[in-house]
């Protein structure tokens, strides 16, 4: 891979995505920026781009922190730094791995060092290389809960602390914060999404010509990336002085009271939780007068920064889209908007390009667009371009004769299926949890081995020292210091002597859904409590943070619907989308779900499988299908995969079908109306009365 960057202003379209890192990088108070899109769409390319842009710094020679000379950190753990020398050095972007730990990103204290010599040996991480540079988090949506509200809340206070056994160490740690997410492997908790100042959606574009322009400079640069940068060279020196102008300006724009009033209405209108919003947004709104090169805040910056700042602000529960009604937003500031005032002038700025206005990134791509002329930035695809001005022809289209509802459909194998109908309302189910202490991700469902929880024992370190049990390494030493000569009150401490602290929280789980489609379960409502219960279960998933994944059965077959993700959105479209009909392979359906959890051990062998079985426990198509269904359940008892049915049986006359394969499978079965959580607290109450009634009478 070559050292040469690939040039900020050489990239193809996107201009939201360009537009919200360059006020990112002239106000990182506005609080960094979450890129959501589909892979492939040079998400990573363009962060990496941008820091090149950004201006030197600054630093007190020596330092670990990156003091600034004129304002150095008073608290700073390298010392005071009066009358240091100062250096002078480009921005750092510095890379959060997927996999990174606690310690790594705040820094850790040599315990050993610590403890045998007496001396706070304070190794500093990630946080405090970033400093003044840029902090690039790729995957953000993959890290641990944990670490993200750790990053966010030093990104936040602009400092990082560090409490390791009664020691503690802050240092300054302010940064451009920028996370990118594909959220097709699962979304953040929206107490994460509120934390990002600014959201923008990006999607590969469907235009040929700008398609063919992206290819054709990616190929070039691949074939010569020192002559390809030079091509742009005096572009992205440009660009560099016009964000340099722009924080200069910061400090004199002025956000007028209209502005400010239109600020609060949009989010008050739009219902946005707590007052952060309003503030990102009004910091927004200052940035883009100020990269348009205005001292006075306008109608039009504050339209732009709800488009930025609000829509990953909308969500109410994690199957709800990130999105903003323009129609509203519209309205809303038209209500209070104040009376016409002339328009401040632009002050001019530096690297500024004709034709650039306050929504510009830099200068002009030479790319063609999908008019001709510039990209459209936007990612999304054209409008159709089947008369001259490219909308699509009016006129009525033939529409095709309507059939009737009762009419069946003929699915997949040629078995008959009926149209699927909508989920009912989702719930708060009961917990179901894997027994035993797993070593998985840390989650919400099962107890495990984790970074957090509480102590639970003491072991020799398992590598590098991270959490010291300090009773179990003094316990362990003292047998030994007459033997090593201590004559003073300074303990004696050999690398044997130490211990780590093995704590106990909760991990994530794998959650395999399968799904019974046939004939049996196509009663309308029916399936509708069935996909509610299903829906139900998804949420306890995604709050919980497990993989899920999804095999449906009919016909004579069954179906990987949803291969294991994190992304429960896409879970619940394929459940929505879900038809039913035909026979009932349940024996195929557990087959094919004991082949995926093989398939996810070899991949991930610390993830321990939950299989949810949802079926009234019918099997079909063969004289001996329960007895072969049956026998594919004793796979998953062999193996001790832990197990639950969803006993979806209704009507007056019950087989207990369900109830038997539960049985097969050692799981746990529970009715629809055993599922919600509130079903299963009356159950325990009326349980206790009825043991409690023979007790009174005995009495």
């Amino acid at each position: 891979m070559s050292d040469v960057r690939y040039p900020f202003t050489a990239i193809v379209g996107m201009a939201d995505l360009r537009l919200g890192l360059l006020l990112n990088a002239v106000s990182p108070a506005v609080g960094g920026v979450l890129v959501r899109g589909e892979k492939g769409t040079a998400k990573s390319t363009m962060v990496r781009a941008l820091a090149g842009l950004l201006p030197s710094i600054a630093a007190v020679d020596g330092c670990r922190f990156a003091c600034d000379p004129a304002a150095p950190d008073p608290a700073c753990p390298d010392g005071a730094h009066d009358g240091a020398d100062e250096t002078h050095r480009p921005a750092r972007l510095v890379e959060l791995p997927v996999g990174v730990s606690e310690d790594r990103i705040v820094g850790s204290l040599d315990l050993e060092r610590a403890l045998a010599e007496g001396v706070k040996a304070y190794e500093p991480g990630l946080l405090a290389r970033a400093h003044r540079g840029v902090l690039y988090i790729d995957e953000v949506n993959l890290l641990q809960d944990h670490v993200v509200d750790l990053l966010l809340d030093a990104a936040a206070m602009g400092r990082s602390y560090v409490e390791r056994e009664g020691v503690s160490v802050r240092h300054a740690a302010r940064f451009l914060l920028v996370g990118t997410m594909n959220p097709e492997e699962g979304e953040l908790r929206p107490q994460l999404l509120d934390r990002f100042g600014l959201t923008v959606e990006i999607a590969a574009t469907r235009e040929p010509a700008e398609r063919a322009e992206v290819v054709r400079r990616r190929l070039a640069y691949d074939a010569d990336p020192a002559g390809f940068a030079a091509r742009f060279a005096e572009d992205e020196r440009a660009l560099a002085g016009r964000i340099t102008a722009a924080r200069e300006l910061l400090p004199e724009v002025e956000l007028t009271d209209t502005a400010l009033r239109q600020i609060t209405a949009v989010c008050a209108a739009f219902e946005v939780d707590g007052l952060r919003a309003d503030i990102v947004m009004a910091r927004t709104a200052v940035a883009l007068a100020a990269w348009a090169g205005r001292t006075q805040v306008l109608e039009e910056d504050v339209r732009k920064a709800a488009q930025l700042a609000l829509p990953h602000r909308r969500r109410r529960n994690p199957f709800d889209a990130p999105g903003l009604d323009e129609e509203q937003l519209e309205r809303t500031l038209e209500e209070h908007a104040g009376p016409e005032e002339p328009e401040p002038a632009e002050r001019p700025s530096e690297g500024e390009q004709p034709g650039e206005g306050p929504e510009g990134s830099g200068p002009e791509d030479d790319g063609p667009g999908p008019d001709g002329g510039g990209p459209d930035g936007g990612g999304g695809a054209p409008a159709p371009a089947d008369t001259p001005d490219g909308s699509a022809a009016a006129g009525p289209e033939p529409q095709a004769p309507a059939e009737p509802e009762a009419v069946p459909q003929q699915g997949r194998g040629g078995a008959p299926q009926t149209a699927p109908v909508a989920a009912g309302e989702p719930y708060r189910t009961r917990l179901f949890k894997v027994e035993g202490t797993g070593k998985g991700a840390q989650g919400r469902r099962s107890p495990a081995e984790t970074d957090g929880g509480h102590t639970i024992r003491a072991r020799r370190p398992q590598g590098r020292l991270a959490r010291l049990h300090l009773s179990a390494t003094l316990r362990a030493a003292a047998p030994h210091q007459v033997a090593r000569g201590r004559d003073s009150r300074a303990l004696l401490l050999q690398k044997d002597d130490f211990r780590e602290q093995v704590r106990q929280g909760r991990e994530s789980n794998l959650v395999l859904f399968l799904v019974d489609a046939s004939g049996s379960m196509a009663a309308r409502q029916r399936m509708t409590a069935v996909k509610g219960a299903v829906l139900s279960l998804l949420m306890d998933a995604y709050q919980r943070r497990d993989k899920i994944g999804m095999i449906t059965f009919r016909g004579a077959s069954a179906e990987l619907a949803l291969p294991p993700t994190s992304s429960v959105e896409v879970g619940a479209a394929r459940l929505e989308s879900l038809p039913t009909g035909g026979r009932t392979p349940l024996a195929a359906g557990l087959l094919r779900a004991h082949e995926v959890l093989r398939v996810e051990r070899m991949r991930d062998p610390h993830r321990r499988p939950l299989l949810v079985v949802v079926t009234d426990g019918r099997a079909t198509g063969s004289r001996d299908a329960v007895a072969r269904s049956h026998q594919a359940a004793g796979l998953f008892t062999a193996q001790g995969v832990a197990s639950v049915v969803l006993d979806c049986e209704a009507g007056p006359v019950r087989l207990g079908l369900a109830r038997t394969l539960a049985v097969r499978l050692g799981a746990t079965a529970v009715t629809l109306d055993e599922l919600r959580a509130e079903g299963v607290a009356s159950l325990v109450r009326d349980n206790r009365a009825n043991r409690a009634t023979p007790t009174r009478k005995a009495a």
